[in-house]
């Protein structure tokens, strides 16, 4: 198995794994063309972020992004953990940790001296795994607000 930053190449291949994810998740429904537009932007600057990929056999089988900012309450980088997300046919064969430790590792390399990542609140399977990946639930609660004014 093989671990790398992501390229505009394998965007086709990251929508396909993104809709997988996105059908999972009760916030976000598969679009590609969005989509296509946010790994762009993603992939053509690694100091907004980098998608980090798994691959096996030359074939794109999982993936995750780091998106990066400056927290002030630890005056130093740190990376939010987004799109975490193993193709169906390879989850259970250790792929998911194997790709989150290249994350972690990678974000250290970066600078980042924390990771914050999101779950779906009834998705304990994956609090399950990031729990066993040393990750704990934080008091913070997620609000979101939409700024977008296409549909004004």
């Amino acid at each position: 198995m093989k671990f790398e930053v992501a390229s505009q190449s394998d965007i086709p291949k990251l929508c396909g794994l993104l809709d997988s994810l996105f059908t999972q998740e009760t916030e976000f429904k598969p679009d590609n063309k969005t989509q296509i537009l946010g790994l762009e932007l993603i992939i053509n600057n690694s100091e907004i972020g980098n998608i980090l990929v798994a691959r096996k056999n030359n074939e794109l089988i999982g993936m995750v992004n780091l998106l990066y900012t400056i927290s002030t309450a630890l005056g130093a980088r740190v990376a939010f953990l987004e799109d975490m997300v193993v193709s169906s046919s390879e989850r259970g064969s250790g792929t998911g940790s194997k790709l989150l430790e290249f994350a972690l590792d990678y974000a250290q390399e970066q600078g980042c001296e924390r990771i914050t990542l999101l779950t779906d609140s009834e998705n304990t399977g994956a609090h399950h795994f990031y729990k066993k990946h040393g990750f704990s639930r934080s008091s913070m609660v997620a609000f979101r607000r939409s700024i977008n004014n296409k549909n004004a």
